[in-house]
């Protein structure tokens, strides 16, 4: 096909030959026809500030200390944004790309397999960082044999807080940044570009991650509370008069905030200064967090008037939220600034936003709950975000808990990809119970609200918990009745009954191992998520028929995630089959509740230092049921080489970018098929057993069409025919899958159907 390049040149040769270059434009997208002089590879180009760390000066860390205040300037992302945007203002190369629709086939075009990194896991040679890591040749030769095309960094920016002249510890896995340069824990920023640079050059790309939801207790937090310029205006934080102090607890000695109760978020409610309660209150922790607010000491300003705010964080203390419609839209400038940073000063491709969907904050009726989850500003936030992306060459996800509805809404103007949090515990619960009648309901209420399968980022495992909040049936459709397992039940029934399954099964004295979150989900790796199913209770005693039967079961998990449109992410616990850790071995950091330490143990994907019992980040070191990468390479009976062979066929079919188009009713209970029209209009099917026993079963769909021929894509062996019924009997054995296509049958005369 000629290309918008090839056809502008052509011309210029040739003015007269109008209609060629018709012709050659009718062939070509959209965009291209909009775009088609703009070069492919063209990106702006900026850089962050360098400013030098020249150690601690002789000053105390105050507001009404100049040299503080200048220090803390430097040090902030406002800054950084503020300087990087002035780079980009007024250049043409920031007009040369699309960007007002998602693209997610464009995406898929760019990566279709992710790896996710978890930078506090991962395992390096000794003296290596992280990211010097990452950029190792070799690492990047393994994943092109596997088939993975995209690495997801996980976020390696400076995270915590600054109390005076010292950064203090991040306080969740450093999704708190307070800056946009790299942690030096982590690596370099020269590191990071030759990450990119690796990256590039075995055809892949590099994720990086934004917040844009909150940041940590930073530079830019410590500026607001001196109410210096703009800085205020990057939160949601409310300065309260002295003369109302009396309604704000008192902060414990060694604190900078505390958080306020539910009677005193009344309290500042009613006297008009806060929303007061939200729709829930996230990470909820009896004398820890009962509300979404806190209050800071008091704290002297750059005008030497001492103050007080009260300001808002959905998550953590440590993690005050940005406000989107501050009059300064300093919030804004921020996470813009951040975002352009990783893609044009860094050299990535596509970011993660993470927790985008608290964007908005809204004052409701009286007595009701302020409305902070599906506003519309969430929503046209990440629309800026997304097309600002998009305009220098980069594609979005977003790792958020939605509902279906919320999905197919972000879809049209915002991220490019997002998450599939609806059908993960879905499949889980099939592979515990033995069922798929739940996940088959999900996988059609998808199709039914019309979100497309290949916008959608279908994975293993992440950093975070199992998430089995299951929100599209606890919120918006909790009185909807859907008819499961021979019940009538409300989405809230449906809710209850499958976590009370998935706990049932996966935690307790069935996997004593496996830990509850609290309300949001199980803490468990897709390992010991297979050993709970497979009623295995002691990880230290498994036998070798064991690990290749959780091997296996693996592997028939990746099939459900990889078979179908859409992106398929894998971890390194997933490469290398890592269990839960002890919960022993992480003691102190699962005492305040966060118990998802216990599956993030770290590990040695490429085998380079045999004798770490823990990553550089003090991390215990997990047990790997597979082994190392080049091990596994090595052996063809290994996963790694089985996920190698039917990433393969993926990509040969190009199945990420087909269109899922029925989930049929099954002949057995423990069967799902998938059917889908790949992008060569063929038919592809996709068929799974999760049972612990060999199926043979029907396949029935009125898409497929009779007498067409059923072939094996794995194999080329054509294996039956689809009868007049629109069916075809087949066999699948216990724990495993198959990928089918069907050639059409011959038309009259002979000739083969195209």
């Amino acid at each position: 096909m000629n290309t918008p390049e090839s056809i502008s040149r052509e011309s210029a040769e040739d003015p007269s030959d109008d209609q060629a270059v018709t012709a050659a434009l009718s062939e070509i997208t959209y965009d291209e026809q909009f775009y088609p002089a703009r070069p492919r590879q063209l990106r702006p180009k900026a850089r962050r500030r360098q400013m030098l760390d020249e150690g601690r000066p002789p000053f105390d860390p105050d507001a009404r200390n100049a040299v503080y205040v200048e220090w803390l300037r430097n040090q902030s992302m406002l800054g950084d944004a503020d300087a990087m945007s002035r780079q980009l203002s007024g250049q043409a190369s920031m007009w040369q790309k699309p960007f007002a629709h998602p693209s997610p086939r464009s995406a898929l075009d760019r990566a279709s397999v992710w790896f996710t990194a978890y930078p506090l896991s991962f395992i390096t040679a000794p003296g290596q960082s992280f990211l010097g890591a990452l950029a190792q040749p070799s690492l990047w030769d393994a994943f092109q044999e596997i088939g993975i095309h995209a690495l997801h960094t996980g976020p390696v920016k400076r995270a915590g807080g600054i109390t005076g002249w010292d950064y203090t510890a991040s306080v969740d896995g450093h999704f708190d940044r307070i800056s946009m340069a790299i942690d030096p824990s982590f690596g370099t920023e020269e590191e990071f570009r030759a990450m990119c640079r690796a990256a590039t050059d075995h055809g892949a790309t590099i994720v990086d991650d934004i917040v844009p939801g909150h940041t940590g207790k930073g530079p830019d937090f410590r500026l607001a509370e001196m109410n210096y310029k703009d800085y205020p205006g990057i939160y949601h934080m409310i300065h309260i008069p002295e003369s109302d102090w009396h309604l704000l607890p008192d902060v414990p000695e060694g604190k900078d905030s505390v958080n306020i109760s539910i009677d005193a978020e009344r309290a500042l409610q009613e006297a008009g200064y806060i929303i007061g309660q939200l729709q829930r209150v996230i990470f909820y922790e009896p004398d820890i967090k009962e509300t979404n607010w806190s209050a800071t000491r008091a704290v002297s300003g750059t005008d030497g008037t001492m103050r007080r705010w009260v300001y808002l964080h959905y998550f953590k203390a440590g993690q005050p939220s940005i406000n989107w419609l501050d009059p300064t839209f300093a919030g804004m400038r921020l996470v813009i600034g951040d975002a352009l940073h990783s893609l044009v000063d860094l050299g990535t491709g596509a970011l993660r936003l993470d927790a985008n969907g608290f964007l908005g904050v809204e004052k409701s009726a009286e007595e009701l709950p302020g409305w902070s989850e599906g506003h519309p500003l969430s929503q046209a936030a990440n629309q800026l975000i997304a097309s600002m992306v998009r305009k220098v060459g980069g594609f979005t996800f977003q790792e958020l808990n939605l509902t279906i509805d919320d999905i197919k809404e972000t879809s049209v103007n915002g991220p490019d990809l997002s998450y599939d949090f609806v059908t993960r515990p879905a499949y889980h619960h099939a592979l515990v119970t033995g069922n798929t009648e739940f996940l088959r309901l999900t996988l059609r209420l998808a199709m039914e609200a019309g979100v497309d399968q290949a916008s959608l980022v279908h994975g293993l495992q992440n950093h975070d918990e199992l998430t089995y909040e299951l929100v599209h049936f606890t919120t918006r459709h909790k009185d909807e009745t859907f008819n499961l397992f021979g019940q009538n039940l409300t989405g809230a029934g449906v809710a209850e009954r499958i976590q009370n399954d998935l706990r049932d099964g996966l935690t307790g004295e069935a996997a004593p191992y496996n830990l509850l979150f609290t309300t949001n989900g199980i803490a468990c790796t897709t390992a010991s998520v297979i050993t709970a199913a497979l009623g295995i209770r002691d990880l230290e005693t498994m036998t070798a028929e064991q690990v290749d039967q959780v091997r296996d079961v693996h592997l028939l998990l990746s099939m459900y995630n990889a078979l179908q449109p859409g992106v398929f992410a894998l971890s390194g616990w997933d490469l290398c089959g890592v269990v839960s850790v002890d919960v022993d071995k992480v003691a102190q950091l699962v005492s305040a509740g966060d118990t998802r330490w216990i599956n993030r143990g770290a590990h040695d994907l490429m085998g380079v230092n045999p004798g770490a019992a823990e990553s550089s980040s003090g991390l215990p070191k997990g047990r790997s049921l597979y082994g190392t990468l080049p091990e596994q390479l090595k052996d063809e009976t290994s996963f790694a080489r089985k996920l190698s062979a039917v990433l393969a066929k993926r990509e040969e079919l190009q199945l990420a970018k087909g269109e899922l188009i029925d989930v049929p009713d099954v002949s057995h209970p423990g069967m799902l098929v998938m059917v889908q029209r790949l992008p060569s209009d063929a038919i592809a099917v996709t068929v799974l057993n999760f049972t612990g026993e060999g199926i043979s079963g029907t396949v029935n769909s009125a898409l497929l069409t009779p007498g067409a021929e059923v072939t094996d894509a794995f194999t080329g062996e054509t294996l039956n025919s689809v009868d007049d019924l629109h069916s075809f009997y087949f066999d699948v054995p216990a724990f495993a899958g198959s990928l089918l296509v069907l050639r059409e049958p011959a038309a009259k005369g002979g000739e083969e159907a195209p």
